[in-house]
């Protein structure tokens, strides 16, 4: 019989919370000593310089919350499946517990670990958590994954979705604690340089802040459905980097939009779509994880994109130095803050895949390397969704113009002058930290002057249209 007193090793990846936590709550009704543990394995020193740096502040506030249930963060540096071991053997372990993940990596180490573990008699136990729905759980009437997302709504909206735990009152704790690696030693900042600096005022790690910016985006929820696109107000719910980082459960969000809706407040469903768009992401990953590397659509693997980053226009866009201001705002914002508006995102792919003519995975691999809020599942999805070879994919013939983009969604101007200091009289405080944000070794400066376009934008979109039909006649 398994000793009750046994400690549990409760595995944290992508998941820094204590609410809405089936493992950990599963774990805290038995009763048994807890110990979690973060594993700094291959699949998170892959991760780009913005999102590695924001999981080192969520760990450093997720490990403060633990201290406050009277437990502690132990840290180790390693494979995972050794680590794992090792700690079973310092502690008496005889137990694994952790929230599913569903990229190929991270599935690929899951089921090693889950087997080896097996093997040599220890419980090794996965449990849901980081979406609303099991992928497998999700099917067509004829049992096959959906492929386009409104049919997936559909099939999801009406679905009852089980409350959310709360957090444990207390953690029970081990007699004898194992050793921690420092976090500071990590370095997880280290790729970030100067940046980091820069970004750290507009990030507000851990599940508290999670839960407050839930709550503020109450207060505008009703103007959701009109002003999500507006590049000039704050019209989002601001919750994708706690949910890439799981410090904010799915469910929470969930039945607490279902709760505004009961109370009559507007825009409602219109977010729920959204948090159904993220599931749609990693129902794809996980059903088609091609997604993440190849075109989603194979007949798009003849199309003549650039694959080639070190070309002048695309470092130009990399730089936020386009010519094109819609687009060079939407980079710059992300430089200063590690996040860009989501209308801004398609409008910045759109300009790379088709006016650049360049692959998306060039955007892709970018945005990895940049954005604080990175999920690989929906970055995926968002790059190949614009470009045109990925699931419920735009059009060939839709080619956003960034300008009159810009007029519609920023009529007065307001998002450009926060983010584009060049030849402005009194440039904000945001436009000019662009500057001190960027690698030195670009050399720029605020006093440089506004670039001219790196390709004029009727041109760019003749030339797109033309290799589109290209490909749908070759």
């Amino acid at each position: 019989m398994e000793n009750s007193q046994s400690p549990i090793i409760l595995w944290f990846r992508r998941d820094l919370r204590l609410s809405d936590h089936p493992a950990l709550s599963a774990a805290a009704r038995t009763g048994r000593p807890i110990i979690p543990v973060f594993i700094l394995d291959d699949v998170v020193e892959a991760l780009g310089a913005a999102p590695k740096w924001r999981l080192g502040l969520g760990l450093k506030t997720f490990a403060q919350s633990l201290e406050k249930a009277g437990s502690r963060l132990i840290l180790r540096r390693g494979d995972a499946l050794t680590v794992l071991q090792k700690l079973i053997a310092e502690t008496g372990a005889t137990a694994v517990y952790w929230s599913r993940a569903y990229d190929p990596g991270a599935t690929a180490r899951d089921t090693r670990v889950k087997s080896a573990l097996t093997g040599q008699g220890v419980e090794a136990t996965s449990f849901a958590g980081h979406l609303l729905f099991e992928p497998w759980t999700v099917a067509t009437k004829t049992g096959q994954p959906f492929r386009v997302f409104t049919p997936m709504w559909r099939a999801v909206q009406g679905r009852d979705i089980a409350a959310p735990e709360v957090a444990p009152s207390a953690i029970p704790a081990p007699q004898n604690w194992p050793e921690s690696d420092d976090l500071a030693a990590w370095k997880l900042g280290a790729a970030m340089n100067r940046g980091a600096a820069i970004v750290a005022p507009y990030v507000r790690p851990g599940e508290s802040a999670a839960f407050e910016a839930l709550h503020g985006f109450f207060d505008r929820i009703s103007d959701y459905s009109a002003d999500r696109d507006r590049l000039d107000r704050d019209g989002t719910s601001n919750l994708a980097e706690y949910l890439s980082l799981g410090e904010i459960g799915p469910r929470s969000v969930w039945h607490a939009v279902q709760r505004a809706a009961m109370t009559g407040a507007q825009g409602t469903e219109a977010y729920l779509r959204q948090l159904v768009w993220r599931e749609f992401a990693y129902h794809l990953m996980f059903h088609t994880p091609h997604l993440l590397t190849e075109n989603w659509k194979p007949e798009w693997d003849a199309f003549p994109w650039n694959t080639d980053a070190s070309r002048p226009e695309v470092v130009a866009w990399q730089q936020g130095r386009t010519g094109i201001p819609a687009v060079d705002a939407g980079l710059r914002q992300m430089y200063v803050t590690g996040r860009m508006h989501n209308r801004a995102r398609m409008i910045v792919a759109s300009y790379l895949t088709k006016h650049l003519m360049t692959h998306w995975k060039i955007g892709m691999n970018w945005f990895a390397e940049c954005l604080t809020d990175w999920d690989p599942a929906a970055n995926a999805m968002g790059w190949q969704w614009v470009a045109g070879s990925g699931p419920d994919a735009a059009p060939f013939f839709r080619i956003f113009n960034p300008r009159t983009q810009q007029q519609k969604f920023d009529p007065h101007g307001t998002y450009l002058k926060r983010w584009i200091a060049e030849e402005q009289a009194a440039p904000s405080i945001s436009a000019l930290s662009y500057f001190d944000a960027v690698p030195r070794s670009w050399g720029l400066e605020a006093a440089s002057s506004y670039p001219e376009p790196v390709v004029d934008l009727t041109s760019g979109r003749a030339r797109a249209l033309v290799a589109y039909e290209g490909r749908k006649t070759g």
